[in-house]
C-alpha cells in the first residue's frame, strides 16, 4: 500500500538522521538498511548494535504516526521482532534523544496556550478509579506470578549483585523506613497500598501503626486478607478510599510509586492533601519514578506507550515539577533525596525472568501470547529508560517546616 511505503521511506530517513549506533532494519522483502552515525566524543565500545526484522508492513505507519505507542502496538501484534528487545529500545531511545531539542522547541511555542486549555479538565475520582483498575485489577494471580513474596511492585534496592529480589525488596523498604525515621508507636498513613507489603513491613519490623488506602478493588481485597492472615488487624487498617476523602492526621505519610498515577494537573491537590494529613513537623516519604526536568513539560501531554497501553492517565513527575508544586501549596521542604535507577533496571530484568518462568501458568489465567508480548515490551521499555538514564527513581523526604 502507498501509505505503508511512504511511512517506510519517512522512518528510514529519520533513522539515518538520528540513529547514533549500529542499527540494521530487515524488511519483509529482505532489504537490509544499515544505519550508523557515531559521535566523535562517544567511545567505540559504548556503541550498541541491534537488528530489527519487519514481518508486517503495517508496522511502518503504526510507528510513524504513533511514536512509542505505535512501536509497542506493532511489537505485541507481532509486526516486528528482534533478538534483544531491551538493546533495540536503548538504540531507539538514544536516537530520539538527539531529536529532543527541536521537539522541545515546538512544544515550547504551543505550551502557553495548550496548558491553559488542558487545565480546564476537571478532577474525576471515578475516572481515576477506572484508570487504576485497568492496570492493577488485571488479577492478583497474575501479579503473584512475577513479583517476589513481599508483593512489592516498585523498584527494589540490591545490597549486592547476589541478592535475591525478595532481599532487595526488603532492603528498599528498610531504607525508606530509616530515611523517614520511622520508630515504634509512629502512626503512619500509606497512600497507595499495593498488596500490603509496606504496611506489614512497617508494622512488624518498625513497630508502627499503619493506615493504608487504595482505590484498586483487587488490591484492597488482597491486602485486607493478607493483613488478617498475618494477625495484624489491630496494627494495620486497610481502606478502600481515595486519598482526597481522608480526614485526620498522622505522624508520617508514605507513598511508594503512586504519584505516577496522579495527573500533572492534580499535583497541587496531591501534595496539599498529604501536607494536611501530617502532624506539624511530620515527615513524608515519597518513592517516585522521575523524568528529566527538561523533558517533563513535553512528556506530560505526550501519549506514549505506557499511557496508551499500560497505565491510562499516568504521568511521570520530574523533581522540578514536585518542588514547584510543594512550594506553591505546602510548607514542605525536601530534606533528602536518594536515586537508584540502575536498581530499577535490575528489578525489571528479574520481573521479566519471572514472567517467562511459567508461560503455561499464564495461559491458564487466560493470558495469551499478545498479552505476554505487551508486557515484554513494557518491562523492556522501562528497563531501557533506566539504563539510558532518560528516567530515574528516587526516595525523597518531605518535612513540614512549621514546627
Amino acid at each position: 500500500m502507498l501509505r505503508q511505503k511512504l511511512a517506510k521511506i519517512a522512518l528510514l530517513g529519520l533513522a539515518r538522521a538520528f540513529v547514533r549506533d549500529e542499527l540494521e532494519i530487515v524488511d519483509a522483502d529482505r532489504t537490509i538498511r544499515a544505519c550508523r552515525r557515531r559521535r566523535p566524543h562517544r567511545p567505540a565500545d559504548n556503541n550498541m548494535t541491534s537488528r530489527i526484522t519487519i514481518s508486517d508492513a503495517r508496522a511502518w505507519p503504526l510507528v510513524l504516526l504513533g511514536g512509542s505507542a505505535g512501536l509497542g502496538e506493532a511489537w505485541f501484534k507481532g509486526y516486528w521482532d528482534t533478538d534483544d528487545l531491551t538493546t533495540a529500545l536503548r538504540v531507539l531511545a538514544r536516537a530520539t534523544r538527539t531529536a529532543d531539542r527541536p521537539r522541545s522547541a515546538l512544544h515550547g511555542a504551543t505550551r502557553p496556550i495548550s496548558d491553559r486549555l488542558r487545565r480546564l479538565r476537571p478532577q474525576d475520582k471515578q475516572r481515576d478509579r477506572r484508570n487504576i483498575g485497568a492496570h492493577y485489577d488485571l488479577g492478583n494471580d497474575f501479579f503473584e506470578h512475577f513479583l517476589d513474596p513481599t508483593m512489592m511492585y516498585s523498584s527494589a534496592i540490591f545490597p549486592s549483585p547476589e541478592a535475591t529480589l525478595e532481599e532487595a525488596s526488603v532492603e528498599k523498604l528498610d531504607r525508606l523506613c530509616r530515611l523517614i525515621g520511622l520508630a515504634p508507636g509512629d502512626r503512619v498513613l500509606e497512600i497507595g497500598t499495593g498488596w500490603g507489603g509496606f504496611a506489614i513491613h512497617a508494622a512488624t519490623r518498625f513497630g508502627a501503626t499503619v493506615t493504608t488506602t487504595t482505590i484498586s478493588a483487587e488490591q484492597f481485597a488482597y491486602a485486607h486478607d493478607r493483613v488478617e492472615r498475618a494477625g495484624l488487624s489491630d496494627r494495620i487498617d486497610v481502606l478502600h478510599d481515595d486519598y482526597r476523602d481522608l480526614s485526620g492526621t498522622w505522624d508520617k505519610v508514605v507513598s511508594i510509586e503512586m504519584i505516577e498515577a496522579v495527573d500533572w494537573r492534580e499535583y497541587d491537590t496531591f501534595f496539599e492533601r498529604c501536607c494536611k494529613l501530617l502532624e506539624p513537623g511530620g515527615t513524608m516519604g515519597l518513592q517516585a519514578i522521575l523524568i528529566d526536568d527538561n523533558r517533563f513539560e513535553r512528556a506530560k501531554n505526550t501519549r506514549d506507550f505506557i499511557k496508551a497501553h499500560v497505565f491510562p492517565g499516568g504521568c511521570l513527575p520530574s523533581t522540578e515539577a514536585i518542588l514547584r508544586s510543594v512550594e506553591r501549596v505546602t510548607d514542605f521542604a525536601m530534606t533528602a533525596k536518594v536515586t537508584f535507577g540502575s536498581d530499577y533496571a535490575e528489578t525489571l530484568r528479574r520481573w521479566r525472568t519471572n514472567l517467562h518462568s511459567d508461560e503455561a501458568g499464564l495461559a491458564s489465567l487466560g493470558l495469551d501470547q499478545q498479552f505476554l508480548r505487551l508486557w515484554d515490551f513494557y518491562l523492556c521499555y522501562c528497563e531501557a529508560g533506566f539504563d539510558e538514564q532518560t528516567i530515574d527513581v528516587a526516595q525523597m523526604v518531605l518535612t513540614r517546616t512549621d514546627a
